[in-house]
């Protein structure tokens, strides 16, 4: 039986963040490279995390030479699928809505995955909606959970959209210890230190649990941003005078940040960033046992069940995210009992071979299907 040629178009690092390292999963994957026949072109033209967004000469002459190694490699392959991972909204998805119309004119079935979201806050302008009825017409459409069928409702009939949350690469030889035995409870954030991922609503947060009388510390790990660099966040810290609570611990990669993930009781994600889809960081969490405290934001609930293997707090509410974490500082059965449902759940269903298999599932219908 004749494999089917792919050519993905997608992005992959650097810069690293979530549906570049997607890419790189796919790229790498044995499975996926056996079941078809794979032939890849990078769509980043950001060159690190600060780049992305921006515009410039530069950007352009990049994006002028990918449309024609795209056309290229149309022609001389004859793909029978296109895979392309799209941004959903602003200028990057004015860059991959050309992307699209150029393989559509060229003839090719074409299926999109998001690692994103934000059509619905942009669907009411007259541009975007002219925009978004074009692109979406005649394509297929992966999203990462259920909860995010209502981002493209209304250009998408769900017949076209199929389902495949992200998987991680197990990372641990061994089944992780559910307690810690720490002295006092240790709390992780780890993300880029971007306002909307609850980095101040955390701070605020953890100030009503001292004023409340809880003993704990929280360790923040992850890159400066614009928005806050190391200087920034200090001084948030004393202003709500956290000086002995909250650290910045800076980045961390490979053995520095499992052991992060290994010296936390509880891993807390108050994102409410608008393109939040499926934070992969709360899978890396549940790998080692930790209770979630995060928001209902995206895809989230699809990994994170409320009283299962963590708790949702409402978004941009210090108050409310105080008392999940509170709930889980005075129960230590609850966290070590939420602690084995995530680490349950992440193997059953978001381990980076079961993402392979679905997949590979997944694209072989849409080859097949008119």
């Amino acid at each position: 039986m004749n494999k089917s040629t792919i050519l993905f178009i997608m992005h992959m690092p650097p810069p690293v963040h979530g549906a570049a390292m997607m890419g790189k999963y796919i790229h790498d994957s044995k499975l996926i490279n056996e079941t078809f026949q794979c032939h890849y072109i990078n769509l980043a033209l950001a060159k690190d995390l600060q780049d992305i967004g921006k515009g410039g000469w530069r950007k352009l002459t990049d994006f002028l030479k990918l449309l024609l190694r795209i056309h290229k490699a149309v022609k001389n392959l004859k793909p029978d699928l296109v895979y392309v991972t799209p941004n959903a909204c602003g200028g990057a998805f004015y860059k991959d809505y050309v992307v699209v119309q150029l393989l559509k004119g060229m003839g090719c079935k074409v299926v999109v995955h998001y690692h994103n979201k934000g059509v619905l806050t942009r669907q009411d302008r007259f541009l975007d909606n002219f925009l978004y009825k074009r692109f979406f017409k005649g394509l297929k459409v992966i999203l990462l959970a259920d909860a995010l069928y209502p981002d493209i409702q209304k250009y998408v009939k769900r017949e076209n959209v199929r389902i495949c949350p992200n998987g991680i690469p197990e990372t641990l030889t061994k089944e992780p210890p559910c307690e810690r035995h720490n002295k006092v409870p240790h709390l992780l954030f780890l993300s880029n230190l971007i306002i909307s991922k609850g980095v101040l609503v955390l701070l605020d947060a953890l100030k009503i649990l001292k004023d409340r009388g809880y003993s704990f510390v929280c360790d923040f790990v992850g890159g400066e941003t614009t928005e806050l660099s190391a200087a920034d966040f200090n001084r948030e810290v004393q202003k709500r005078k956290l000086n002995e609570i909250a650290y910045y611990q800076g980045k961390r990669f490979g053995k520095e940040k499992g052991e992060s993930f290994q010296q936390a009781d509880i891993f807390i994600f108050p994102t409410f960033y608008p393109n939040e889809a499926f934070p992969l960081v709360n899978l890396e969490a549940m790998e080692y046992k930790l209770p979630i405290v995060t928001t209902n934001e995206g895809g989230i609930p699809d990994m994170v069940k409320d009283n299962v293997n963590g708790l949702i707090c409402e978004k941009q509410n210090p108050e409310s995210l105080a008392d999940c974490i509170a709930r889980l500082l005075d129960n230590e059965a609850l966290r070590i009992q939420m602690g084995k449902a995530g680490y349950q759940i992440f193997k059953e269903r978001f381990t980076l071979q079961r993402f392979e298999a679905r997949m590979c599932e997944v694209l072989k219908n849409c080859s097949f299907v008119g």
